[in-house]
Order: C-alpha cells, then sequence, then structure tokens
C-alpha cells in the first residue's frame, strides 16, 4: 500500500500481467471466466460513514465471497496497525481471518478494496494455483481480482495529488487499467462511470489505449501500415532462411525466426509451408498458424476468432 509515497507508474509487471490473464483461462476454462461477466456493483460494496465499521466489513466481505462464488467460506474481518494494507490467513477453512490496516477506519471506501485483493486469495488457495515467488503471486492475485469482476475497486482506491498519494495493489494504475481493459473488451462492460478517482479514470484510459495496441499487432489485419512492412520484411528474412537451410547454405538451428522486439516468430513446419505464431490478443496463449495470406484462427483457449494476414 503505497500511502503518502510515491507510486510507480507504467507497465514494469506487464508480462507477468499477460501470464497471469492465460493461468486463469487454463485453470478455469472459457465457461468459468465467463461467468464473471458481470463486475461488482458499486452499490453492493458502498460503506458510509455513518454504517458500523465491523458489520459494514463483513457485510462488503459477503458481497465479494458471493461475487467469487465461494457459498461455504466464511470472513471474519479485524482490524490493525500494519505496514500492508491486508493480510488473510490462508487455511483449509471454511473459516479465514482477514486483517485490514487500521487506516481503513477512517478511509472506509476503500475497505472494498482491500477485502477483494485478500478474497481473491482465498479464491485462488482454494483453486491451488499461484505463481513462485511472492511478487508473482501477489501480480497474479490482483491481476485476478480485476479480471474476474473486482478489480474496479483497487484502480479506484488510487488518488494522487500535490501532497499526498494512496494507492492499493502490486500492480501499477495503468497496469490496473489495463487489465480492466482487458475485461472490457471481453465483455463489452463499460467501467468508467464507477470511478470516484479521476486519476483512477486518466489510468483506465491509458490502460485501455496499450491493451487495443494488443489487437493491432501483426499478423492480425487490424495492424497499422509500420507494423504490416516490418512483418513483410521478417517474414522475406525467415522464408530466405529456410531456403538457405534447405540447400545447406545455413549453419545450426533456423527455428523461431524473428528478432526479440516484436511478439510474432516465424518457424519452419518440416516441409510444409513457413508458419508464424504469436500472442492470443484476449489471452495471450500464443496461436501458431501457416504463412499463406488471408487466414482466420481461432483460439483454443479462450475462443476468440482473429482475423490475420500472414
Amino acid at each position: 500500500m503505497a500511502n503518502g509515497g510515491p507510486v510507480k507508474h507504467g507497465y514494469p509487471h506487464l508480462e507477468t500481467v499477460r501470464a497471469a490473464v492465460t493461468a486463469l483461462y487454463r485453470r478455469l476454462s472459457y465457461d468459468t471466466v465467463h461467468a464473471f461477466a458481470t463486475s461488482v456493483a458499486p452499490v453492493d460494496v458502498a460503506f458510509c460513514d455513518t454504517d458500523d465499521l465491523y458489520l459494514g466489513a463483513q457485510r462488503v466481505a459477503r458481497e465479494l465471497v458471493r461475487h467469487f462464488r465461494l457459498p461455504d467460506a466464511r470472513l471474519i474481518v479485524s482490524f490493525r496497525e500494519m505496514e500492508h494494507a491486508a493480510n488473510v490467513e490462508l487455511t483449509a477453512g471454511p473459516e479465514y481471518f482477514i486483517e485490514l490496516n487500521d487506516r481503513f477506519r477512517t478511509h472506509r471506501r476503500d475497505i472494498g478494496a482491500a477485502l477483494a485483493h485478500e478474497v481473491m486469495h482465498v479464491y485462488l488457495h482454494r483453486l491451488g494455483l499461484s505463481f513462485p515467488g511472492t511478487r508473482d503471486n501477489e501480480i497474479l492475485t490482483d491481476t485476478a481480482t480485476t479480471y474476474l469482476g473486482a478489480g474496479w475497486l483497487l484502480l479506484d482506491a488510487y488518488r494522487e495529488d500535490a501532497s499526498s498519494s494512496q494507492k492499493l495493489g502490486y500492480l501499477t494504475p495503468e497496469e490496473f487499467g489495463y487489465v480492466l481493459a482487458k475485461r472490457s473488451l471481453v465483455f463489452g462492460e463499460d467501467p468508467a462511470t464507477w470511478f470516484t478517482s479521476p486519476q483512477a479514470y486518466t489510468a483506465y484510459t491509458k490502460g485501455l489505449a496499450q491493451a487495443r495496441q494488443d489487437e493491432r499487432q501483426p499478423p492480425l489485419t487490424a495492424a497499422g501500415w509500420v507494423g504490416r512492412r516490418r512483418y513483410a520484411k521478417e517474414r522475406r528474412h525467415a522464408q530466405d532462411r529456410v531456403v538457405a537451410a534447405v540447400r545447406g547454405d545455413v549453419r545450426g538451428d533456423v527455428r523461431g525466426i524473428a528478432p526479440g522486439d516484436v511478439p510474432y516468430a516465424f518457424t519452419p513446419d518440416g516441409g510444409g509451408p513457413l508458419r508464424v505464431s504469436f500472442p492470443c490478443p484476449t489471452c495471450h496463449q500464443r496461436i501458431r498458424v501457416p504463412v499463406r495470406g488471408r487466414v482466420r484462427a481461432r483460439c483454443g483457449l479462450c475462443r476468440t476468432v482473429l482475423d490475420c494476414d500472414t
């Protein structure tokens, strides 16, 4: 939790975020992910200063348990002085003890954000889904919370001005905006009207622009002219390398021919045509198709149909 300190911006964790989205689809399946097409409604997690602190926190916790479909989980919420925003004791259940930072006694509108992250820890614990290392596992938790419909609360808890700042979670504001935008593009749900923080809205718009870039990478037909021109050049280079290898003019392995700064890679397919692999713009699983002009590809993981010009 950034409380008055500097807030990191940009996309330093983007590759881990994308890996987390892929892991969600692989572990949950397409149907389960789409069961979360509706986000937590603002009215269901609203918390007024006149609400009883403990009763209100339990009410919001129950709503998040309902949203994440954990009907047999019972959360006991308490408050204490601590460095982090919150902590949950992951046990066999069904009772889970969540501690919230004492700060939330007077910042009650952000209690839902803190609880959303901790309830997702319970959800992933029950799934047996985790990433190695504390940092990557927390990024997975933030990403899952957001993609499954409660992470807009975490982004809305981000506020920053000349004299103070607050941010919850391990992702940067722009990365929260990116995951939220990826969700919005899949489910057609616009979270922009839910933000009470103007800084959160700005971060969302930046994340949306980054997410749309994923849909404009070659060999997708929506790619821009510069990207298409670069792709054609790399494709010719890969084809020349394969021909030279067949003739014996090139030594070594010619698999995975592509520069390191583009998401696609070319691979020869035995005696068949050259193939190109690239990440699905929705779930980021790699897709491999023949290099033969206009093709339509369907991602086997998230079922997205992609128009490509290979």
